[in-house]
């Protein structure tokens, strides 16, 4: 018998009170609400390393839901993503109280300039010992355009032409500004920095244009990790081109595997292999001892769900307003601005329409994604039929109640699979990227479009 593929674990989290599942933070055993404070993230993370999880990955939206009535009332009242605080600040808090585990952290760059985003996820990687990953996302929100002074957020498909500007600029200055070698920090002779290994950057793109050197020295992974959840059309062929792991949902296995097999035929396509992609799925775990335990807390997780929250949440994340449809009216597909894939797979792609009950409930089409309820061995048996039937490398695992949820995947979930021989039960050494593809070393490889960019050595 072939031994079981080695599964890779992040858990999903939001700085903000609510995250995929609306309306959980009122319940009574739930610490959601403490998002803003560091203890709630620095607690997560000792939990998340005694687990032995690969990292912990951070969503973020930038602007308000206010697809759902055409106003963002519904999502302020259900603390649906909202407020929101920024994922970036609590990352080095959690890499001071831990050694090993990786963080994903999601950050918008429509709204950003190149030249100090080079510099601030540099200086991350700096503080996290190059445990750092960012997680690209271009925004589809027209509340937060609104917000940064634009009438509406950029088309889809030009949204990701400016992020390949973007890209081209930033693999400039971390790949191609400093030389290995250039900080000597040369006591004797009073040299902290050759100043004729660094580089000059220019870049005059038609979205982003940068003239200087960068502000940063070479941190451990030079470019963090790179992580995108666009599976598209468009937003696979980015992703082809740029990504090291992507993020994505399914609410089948065949969705799932299509996506999966998609995707790497297209990293093939970019001169890349396709195993230089890792493949998580969003999955919603809930384990207890017993199958009859879990089933019992499922239903009481639903008791605690916010209807008008979670469907502000579908509104948003489709661009489809619900407000309007009943109970038993069916979502159906239309041209959206939204995020595409989550409404094709909830539409095109699924082997019927969902309604809007089952959108604001827990179903695999209000999760977007499959849920997995039982006993740590039936959860197991769950996972790996999906890795091995969609050929994923991980999950993403969604919060519920916490700290229980990630708590009761650390203390029976991962030991069951363990035991069958499906999940590490030691850390390796070196940065994230070493983590996550062992064979390579910590900076992106030479098959990687950011490599053309690199310093002469």
């Amino acid at each position: 018998m072939a031994s079981p593929r080695e599964l890779r674990f992040n858990t999903f989290q939001m700085a903000a009170p609510t995250h995929n599942w609306a309306g959980l933070w009122r319940h009574p055993r739930d610490n959601q609400d403490a998002y803003n404070t560091l203890a709630y993230w620095t607690d997560l993370a000792r939990t998340a390393e005694r687990g032995l999880l690969d990292g912990i990955f951070i969503a973020d939206v930038f602007g308000l839901y206010d697809v759902f009535g055409g106003n963002g009332d519904t999502a302020l009242s259900a603390g649906a993503q909202a407020p929101s605080a920024d994922p970036i600040i609590p990352i080095s808090a959690m890499a001071y109280v831990t050694r090993h585990i990786g963080f994903g952290v999601t950050a918008n760059l429509t709204y950003e300039h190149p030249f100090q985003f080079a510099r601030r996820f540099a200086t991350l990687d700096h503080m996290t010992g190059g445990r750092v990953g960012w997680n690209i996302v271009t925004g589809y929100l027209d509340s937060g355009a609104r917000g940064m002074g634009l009438p509406i957020a950029r088309d889809h498909d030009e949204r990701y032409e400016a992020a390949e500007d973007f890209m081209a600029a930033v693999y400039k200055l971390w790949e191609g500004s400093w030389e290995d070698g250039a900080v000597r920090r040369d006591r004797a002779t009073g040299i902290f920095t050759d100043p004729a290994k660094v580089h000059r950057i220019l870049h005059d793109g038609p979205y982003f244009k940068v003239d200087g050197r960068a502000l940063a020295e070479p941190s451990p992974q030079r470019t963090p990790v790179l992580y995108q959840a666009g599976t598209s059309a468009r937003g696979r062929a980015f992703a082809s081109r740029h990504a090291e792991a992507v993020f994505l949902n399914g609410q089948t296995i065949p969705i799932a595997a299509k996506a999966v097999s998609a995707l790497r035929a297209a990293a093939v396509d970019a001169g890349r292999a396709p195993a230089d992609i890792l493949a998580f799925l969003g999955a919603t775990v809930i384990v207890a001892p017993s199958s009859a335990e879990a089933h019992e807390l499922k239903e009481e997780y639903r008791r605690w769900l916010d209807t008008a929250g979670q469907l502000a949440l579908v509104s948003g994340w489709t661009g489809v307003d619900l407000s309007g449809l009943g109970p038993d009216d069916v979502l159906e597909f239309q041209r959206s601005n939204a995020i595409r894939s989550t409404l094709e797979n909830l539409t095109v792609k699924a082997q019927s329409l969902p309604t809007v009950r089952d959108l604001a409930d827990f179903t695999p089409a209000g999760a977007r994604a499959p849920i997995f309820v039982g006993s740590p061995s039936e959860v197991a048996d769950q996972m790996l039929t999906w890795a091995d039937g969609a050929d994923m490398d991980g999950f993403n695992l969604v919060r519920t109640v916490m700290p229980e949820s990630l708590d009761a995947i650390v203390g029976l979930l991962i030991p069951e699979l363990q035991d069958r021989g499906a999940f590490k039960t030691a850390y390796a050494e070196g940065t994230l990227r070493q983590k996550l593809f062992p064979d390579r070393g910590a900076r992106l490889p030479a098959n990687h479009p950011a490599a053309a960019f690199r310093a002469p050595s």
